[in-house]
Parts: C-alpha cells; structure tokens; sequence
C-alpha cells in the first residue's frame, strides 16, 4: 500500500469514527483494570446537623462484596487517622455511615470529606465544599451523580434529590385535562443565576397528579425563542412540586434567562389559556417564593428550597460579632438579606448557653432592606466569651434561624465574608452596622472612564418585536443584530436620535447559506463590505446548538439576507447549550498581533499568519456565553477553522466583546451588574506571561445608570474634543427602549492600515458537514514567556489547602475546573500538578472563583495534587485527584467525558486539511486615553 494510500485510508478511518461519535455511538476501546475499591464511593455528608454527630456516608456502587475494614476516612486535615472498623464489608448497593464515635472529628462550613484506603495515602474519592448545606450534600442519582443539595437527610439510604429537571416519577392516573384555576402555581423562582443557572418551581395545590406534557413555559415574551414546551412524563405530583430549569449545557431546559423584572406563565397546550403565573420587579438576594405554599403571596424567601416547601422564614442573619469587649463594649449585628424592609421584632437571640441567656428583640425593631442591625450587650446583657457562639432564633424561641461559634477571640471581628451571605471567619477591621471588611472580597470595579450618564437613542417602542443583541458601529453608522426574529438593521445618526437606514426598514430576515432558517443572531461585527454575524442556532430547530460565524453582503437591495458563507464551531465548542454559544464577535488584524509578539497557543510560539493559508489578514475573536471565554479563530473561505487561543473572562458569562484603542473589551449583561473588563497584550520580550491577552481593567457600568440587559456594546469611530461615544444594545427592551448611548475618553489616534479586500470563495461552496479545527486544549504555558517557580511539595501542608475543590479523578488529557475560594476575579494565577511539579499554565479566576486546566496527557494514573499558586508564587490552595487509566473509575464526572477526549483524539489527527481564508480591515476608534484608564477618576470610592 502505497503511503498516500495509507494516508487517505487512515482519514476515511477516522473520519467515520468522528461521524460515530457525533451519532452517539459509543466506541468501543480497550478497558483499563478497575480496582475493586472503584465501587465504592462517598454518597451523602452531614456536616451541621446540629443535634447530633457529623456523618459521612459510602455506597457500594459495584456488583460484588467489597471489605472496606480500614479503610481511612479524612477532613481537610492530613494527620487524621479514624479508621473503618474490621470486618466491616459493604454488599452491593449497600450504604456505611461513619459517625462518632469512629469519628472523632467534626465537619466545618468549609471542609473536606476524604476516603483513603488503609495505606492512608491512596485517596478512593472525596469531595469539598464552602459552606453547609442547607440539610446534607449528596449525590443525585445515588453512586454516581454528581454532588448537590438533597432535600432530606437519609442516613444510610437513597439520598432524596430534588428535581432537577422536568421528569418526576409518575403517579397513578395524573389528569390531562386542563386544570382549574389556582391548581398551578409558580411557587418559587431563581432569577438571577442559581444552582446551576435560572429555575422555577410549580406546585399542585390539589390531591391528584397532574401531567403538564407539552404545556408551554414563556417568560414576560413571546418570540419564539422565548417560549418552551415542557417535555414529555412533566407530572406535577400531588401536592408537590415540579423544577423547572433553564438549559445548561446540553442538558434540557427553557432557553432563555429570567431577567430582574420578569415573569414566568404557563400555557396550556392550546398556547393561549394561561394556567399560572407570576410577576416581579427586581431579583431577589435568595429566590421568589409563595408563603405559605401554593397559596401565599411571592415575597423573598430566607434560602432557596428548589423542589422542597419554601423557606418562609426571617430572611435574617447574624452577620458580625465582637467578642472581646468592643466600642462601647460586645456586640452583635443582625442582616437583612432582602430587598424589603422586614421586622424583626420577638426573635431571641442567646449565646451558647440557648437556655439561660435569652435576649429577645423588643417591638417595632426593624431592618432596612440590605441593611444592618447592631445588637449592644447594654441591650442583650450577657457577655460573649473568647469559646462561644451566637445563636439567632424565630419568635417562637424554638425554630433556629442562624447560628455561629468561634473557639477564640477575633483580633478583629467575627463576621460573614462576603458580607450577609458568605461563611463567618475574621474581617479585616470591625465594621458594625455597615458592610464587612473581607480580605477576599472581589476587586472594587473602577469607575467608567466616561460620563455617568447615557440617553435614548431610539422612540419608544421603535422596536417592538425586536430583542436586540450584538452592535459594532462603521464608517458612522451603527450595525445591530436581533436575535429572536433573526434580522440584522443598520442604523443611523437623525438629529438627537438614531433611526433605521433608508432600505432597512424593520432591518433584513438573515438565512444559512442554502436559504433556510431563522438565524438566532447575537454578534456583528463589520468587515469592509462584509458583515459577519455571531449566531446561536437556527432558531426554526432551537433545540439544537449551532454556534456558527456567518458573512453577508449588506449592499443588495434584497429584503432579505442569505449568507454567503459558514463557519459553524460546533466541533471546537462540544456539549454547548442551544441557547449558551456565540454572544459576542470582533476581528483583530494580523499586523496587530504580530507587532506585539501575540502568542498562538497551538504551537506556544509567536503567532505566524502564513501558518493559516488563506485566512485573510487577521483572526476572529469570539465571545461564547456558555463557557465565560473568548476564542481567537482564523476562519478558512471553505468553512474550516483554526482556534489561535483562549481567554478565559472574569465574568460567569460573556455577553459582548469588541475590540477598540488597543484593547479587547469584554462585556458582561445584568448577570454581573454591567460590568465591562478590557485585556490587552504585553509582549513576551516585556516579560511573563507576554504575548497572551491580560486584564487590564474592570468598570463598574456609568454611575448613574440602571443594569439592565445590555448585551450589546460598542465604541464609535471618532474622538472629537476627547470624547467618543459609546452604545448599549437592552436585550429586554427595558421601558419600551432598546438603544442607549454614553461617552468615553479617548485621544486621537493615528490612522491604521486598512487590509487588503477579503477573497470571495467559490460562490458552490456551502459547508454540509463539521469543520475540521485543529486541536484546542487549554492554553499552555507560552515559549518565550517565564515561567513561573513552583511551590516546593513541602509547603503543601493542611494549613493552606485554602479550600480547594475540584473532581475527585479525571483522565489523562481531561479539562477540570478548580474553585479557588482565596483567589480574587480578575487575578492572574497558575496551576501547576504534584507530585513532580508539571506547570498546566496560567488562567484567569472568574467572577465564581474557578479556574480551568487540562491534565498532561502524559500523565501516570494514581494520586496527584492540583495546586494554585498567586503571581508571587504563593500557595492559594491545593487538593488531590486520583488520574485514571479507565473512565469507570472517574466517580461523579461528566458522563460525556470519554467519547470527548476520544473525538479530540480524533480531531488532533485530522488537524491541518482545511485551508484557511479570511480578510477583514481594523477598526480602531483612536487610541482609549491612556490618563482616563488609570488616574484618579479610574478608582471607585
């Protein structure tokens, strides 16, 4: 056989596996040896009961008797030695609780739980968390789900898992018809990004099931892509309740977000009779939830209860203590939590001793919403000792609303860090009655280097079907993309106001390549005569992801736009949402990037554009909501692609990116309170870390106005008298206006080359079957950049796991995500694996404390430590991971996570067949004034 022969075999070979893979199609490959201790795992922890012991359950997941006498059970403390009694053996399926006296150790808010073989140094599994749960944690479904909050404490028996999306077991009979009125209820709603993401609850108030399949679910809108049919087995128990959440990843769920002032109906299946519903005009600090039950009126709840009778207590908390004689003396303060006044009138407040001493809170005593309360010792009239604690009662003097205890004085305070919602530990100064002091509180965003203000660009309802998304502005007129009717309008300065373009009226039906769909358009960005557009999916076929670039040539006189060419990314960017792909989308010249040194992570050299035939003069940079990271892509005239680089946002989405003045701008909606980060690039030769893009800066939305959903962003073309214009693009259409605009600072700038026109490809070519991108792991640490000096493996002690969590085993190969609840959003940090320190590469801490990395393909199985270090070098935390050979011995890991790491595999090998093509000009407002991004009106107060 000759080797081309070869070559073209192998390909048709590989490529079929890929056609298998994306079939569903598992593949069989050769099974590693699973230990017999593979079976058993930990099910369910208990870690403030209050009454009784801490316990920590295990389960034999395996078909066959394991003996699991000796074996070591840990916190997050390395010199625990409490050991499984002999002749303790778990039979299939069978639950082992270990408690006191065996253990001889409690569980703290923030802990581990770890299960070591009798060598104490072989870790089985574990898992971390930061606070306690509201009743245990536990895996859902038992064995081998991943860990979550269960809503019953079942020691040493299936763990009670609320519903987590719409697929209860069905009762006997449940009625079809449609219910009467009130049977429905929306009894508690999460709008502002739970656990994972947006959810609501319903409740049947009556004694039958109810089947809910095919009901329709719609939040205040009614576009298409904002409504969603609830699948089939949707069966509301009796008396019980039914989660609905929002599609996370390619697990189902509504497809659109639940906005600060919002709605969720439900439809019956003839989408006209409304079933239930419910209103509300700000998000809430825990959730929105009817008290009592089914009948009551929505008002903040004190925690969220999701698939459980809501928590209808006090939204009060103890949030700062003095122990140690104070100003004037010892001291308590109280939170509210809401967004409402509250009173707080017959709560009892004690210290440990709950039965002597008792201080109730006297009448008409209120708090504020978001507001403090200060208790005095002159009013409460006990001391609080260097061992005691605080506990914080309902007015029945019996149901506990909140407790805290300390072993020693503070040398300061005692407080919740964050301040009303996070675990207690010591501030930075004493703070009663305003805000905590916390050392890890997030970086205080600067004040936006431009006016405080902005003004309406559009009339009133001037978009009344519209759900305006991506913006880019051109050669003065302003480009927007409307995601729920796919349409793409070009707008235009008409005295104080901007209006449509003659033509444009309504704006342009945007359709694929072959003529079809209804393009979810989120992106613009404008390239010469070109337009490129960020989408989605299709949304005649909204279910399915398709996160796709697409270009059209806005000059025709057509009412309508076909796209003259697709890159769908769907290959690079596996196990996407329908509704989580692209949402921002800009383009940065060659000659850029290459005069300032700009990395390719492919290779971890300098980034070398003849490397990419074909692909014009500069790469795409694109925003994908669902990961919180932006891409940088050479896009190829035949719908293939390259991805250049990562960069990961501060942000837990990415709603907007532009690139203007030198600086990538990375966009943030409602979701982080409009919060806009910029990154630039300092060159490798400037020293570590160069030629990657770094954050710079982090604004806080202009002072004066509201967060709404702005997930269009972009910066005129012109400085004139210091001062360009900046656009907002309001998804929600917040008071009937969707444009608004504000100012930036800015210097002139010098003029930029313009490219070279951008090739057409051949007008046959249309893009039928998955791109074929080179392999896209996570950054490496870069050539030419320093790297990092690693912790020696003896400064790892107990004293600074600074609870670290992450998956108790991987593969080779696999992508994980650490919670580094030391770092700071925003902070520059690197990981590096234990035990021969191997650096994974620097990574961005995001707005929810995490970090990502891929493991060394290289590397051997067993256990190994994961370790975050700070620019310095110092340790931030560190856990272990047991790396497996097989993925039967991953417990609680994404089930998707083989046939991923196999279709990279796959992917790796078949990198390099397309050719890349694609040109586009920079566009640069000047240069961002250098004075207004760091002097003294860049520092909030």
């Amino acid at each position: 056989m000759s080797s081309s022969s070869s070559r073209l075999r192998l390909i048709a070979l590989l490529t079929a596996g890929l056609a298998c893979l994306s079939a569903g199609i598992a593949l069989a490959l050769p099974a590693a040896a699973v230990p017999t201790s593979a079976g058993v795992v930990i099910n369910e922890i208990e870690s403030d009961d209050g009454k009784n012991p801490d316990w920590i359950e295990l389960v034999n997941t395996s078909s066959a008797p394991v003996d699991i006498s000796g074996w070591i059970l840990k916190d997050d403390d390395d010199s625990r030695t409490d050991a499984v009694p002999a002749g303790t053996t778990l039979a299939p399926g069978a639950f082992y609780v270990f408690t006191a006296p065996a253990m001889s150790f409690g569980l703290g808010k923030a802990d581990a739980a770890r299960l070591f073989r009798p060598d104490g140094a072989t870790l089985v599994d574990s898992y971390t968390w930061t606070a306690h749960a509201t009743v245990t944690y536990g895996r859902c479904p038992d064995g081998v789900g991943g860990f979550s909050q269960t809503t019953t404490a079942t020691r040493g028996a299936s763990n009670a898992c609320g519903a987590a999306t719409p697929t209860p077991t069905p009762t006997p009979s449940p009625t079809s018809a449609v219910p009467p009125s009130g049977a429905v209820v929306v009894n508690e709603v999460e709008s502002n990004g739970g656990d994972p993401d947006d959810w609501f609850e319903l409740f049947n108030t009556t004694n039958a099931a109810i089947d809910l399949t095919g009901y329709e679910v719609r939040d205040d809108g009614d576009a298409s892509d904002h409504r969603y049919d609830l699948p089939s087995g949707s069966i509301l128990p009796a008396r019980g309740f039914l989660v609905v959440q929002k599609s996370v990843g390619s697990a189902p769920g509504f497809p659109f977000g639940l906005g600060s002032a919002d709605k969720v109906r439900l439809f019956a299946p003839d989408r006209t009779t409304l079933v239930a519903e419910a209103a509300w005009a700000a998000h809430a600090a825990t959730t929105l939830g009817r008290c009592p039950d089914g009948t009551g009126g929505l008002r903040e709840t004190a925690a969220a209860t999701k698939g459980a009778a809501n928590a209808c207590g006090v939204p009060v908390a103890i949030n700062e203590v003095e122990s140690n004689g104070g100003s004037p003396d010892d001291w308590i303060e109280l939170v509210n939590r809401s967004n409402a006044q509250i009173s707080v009138a017959g709560l009892v407040v004690t210290d440990s001793e709950i039965t002597k001493n008792r201080y109730t809170i006297p009448a008409g005593t209120t708090i504020a919403a978001k507001g403090h309360l200060v208790l005095e010792k002159a009013a409460f009239g006990f001391g609080l000792g260097g061992a005691d604690a605080v506990h914080l009662f309902d007015s029945d003097g019996v149901t506990e609303l909140d407790a805290t205890s300390w072993t020693a004085h503070a040398a300061t305070t005692w407080g919740r860090c964050p301040d009303a919602t996070g675990s207690f530990g010591e501030t930075v100064e004493s703070t009663p009655g305003s805000v905590n002091a916390c050392t890890a509180d997030a970086p205080t965003a600067e004040v936006w280097p431009g006016g405080a203000s902005v003004r309406v660009l559009d009339a009133k309802n001037e978009y009344p079907d519209a759900n305006l998304s991506g913006l880019d502005v051109a050669d003065g007129a302003l480009w927007a993309v409307e995601n729920g009717r796919g349409r793409l309008h070009r707008i235009v300065p008409q005295g104080d106001g901007w209006v449509q373009a003659a033509g444009w009226a309504d704006g342009k039906a945007l359709h694929y390549p072959n003529g079809s769909g209804r393009v979810d358009a989120e992106a613009v960005t404008v390239v010469g005569d070109a337009v490129y557009v960020g989408s989605e999916r299709d949304n005649d076929n909204n279910k399915v992801s398709r996160p796709a670039v697409l270009r059209y040539q806005p000059s025709t006189s057509a009412s309508e736009l076909v796209a003259t060419a697709e890159w769908n990314l769907a290959a690079d960017l596996p196990g996407l949402g329908a509704n989580a792909g692209i949402e921002g989308l800009t383009w940065i010249s060659d000659a850029w990037l290459t005069a300032r040194e700009f990395v390719d992570a492919t290779t971890g050299a300098a980034y070398v554009p003849t490397r990419y035939p074909g692909h014009g003069d500069g790469l795409f940079f694109v925003g994908v909501e669902g990961t919180a990271a932006v891409y940088a892509y050479a896009l190829a005239a035949d719908g293939g692609f390259s991805r250049i680089a990562t960069i990961p946002s501060p942000f837990p989405i990415v709603a907007e990116v532009q690139f203007s003045g030198d600086r990538l701008w990375i966009v943030c909606d409602d979701a982080c309170d409009g919060r806009i980060a910029t990154f630039e690039i300092t060159p490798p030769s400037a020293g570590t870390a160069g030629g990657t893009f770094r954050q710079t800066h982090l604004y806080a939305r202009p002072a004066q106005t509201a967060n709404v959903a702005n997930e269009g962003f972009a910066i005129g073309d012109t400085c004139v008298d210091g001062v360009a214009e900046t656009f907002y693009a309001d998804d929600a259409r917040t008071d009937g206006f969707s444009l608004r605009s504000g100012t930036i600072a800015c210097t002139a700038g010098s003029s930029t080359p313009t490219p070279q026109p951008t090739p057409q490809p051949t007008p046959t070519v249309t893009p039928t079957s998955a791109p074929t991108p080179l392999p896209s792991p996570p950054l490496a640490p870069t050539a030419g950049a320093t790297t990092p000096v690693s912790p020696a493996a003896s400064a790892l002690t107990g004293a600074n796991r600074g609870g670290l969590s992450g998956p108790a085993s991987a593969l080779p190969g696999q992508t994980v995500t650490i919670t580094v609840p030391a770092a700071l959003p925003g902070q520059t940090v690197d990981i590096w694996m234990f035990s021969t320190p191997v650096h994974l590469g620097a990574a961005t801490v995001t707005a929810a404390h995490t970090v990502s990395a891929a493991l060394p393909l290289t590397a051997s199985a067993g256990v190994h430590r994961l370790v975050v270090t700070d620019a310095a070098g110092a340790v931030l935390g560190w856990t272990e991971i047991t790396v497996s050979a097989s993925a039967l011995a991953s417990t609680g890991s994404d089930a998707q996570s083989l046939p991923t790491l196999v279709m990279f595999a796959l992917i790796a090998l078949l990198a390099g067949l397309g050719a890349l093509h694609r040109r586009r000009r920079l566009r640069r407002v000047g240069e961002i004034s250098p004075a207004a991004l760091s002097d003294g009106q860049g520092v909030s107060p």
